[in-house]
């Protein structure tokens, strides 16, 4: 078992920046692969940014990459996403969920899930 907590949402004005955590604990945590998801309102969970076990890979969903960074410390067993430049509609419940093996990129593929924190990102 591996449980996932997400710390670090709240509000912020556009432009601004936010660093999600999401601290692990239970089994090796440097041995999972790291993904960050989001939901808004009424829509699907979406893949944002993943990061291999090692941290020596990441990937970014297209639209983000630039503006978000995803890196994770295997001794802290935390994985971040650094936020910047937000937007209103980066507003969404953001995940952090974790997958023996390689990122996939699909939330249907993940073996845990923290419960997500609430980004509100104002105009």
């Amino acid at each position: 078992q591996v449980q996932l907590v997400e710390s670090g949402g709240g509000l912020v004005q556009a432009g601004g920046s936010l660093r999600l955590s999401c601290a692990a604990s239970g089994r090796t945590f440097s041995s999972y692969a790291m993904e960050w998801f989001r939901q808004a309102p009424g829509k699907e969970r979406e893949f944002v940014a993943g990061i291999s076990w090692s941290g020596g890979s990441t990937t970014y969903v297209d639209s983000l990459r630039g503006r978000f960074t995803i890196s994770r410390d295997n001794a802290k067993n935390t994985v971040y996403l650094q936020m910047s430049g937000l937007k209103p509609e980066d507003t969404a419940v953001y995940y952090c969920a974790a997958r023996g093996g390689t990122v996939t990129r699909s939330y249907q593929h993940m073996d845990y899930w923290g419960k997500g924190t609430l980004v509100t990102v104002s105009s």
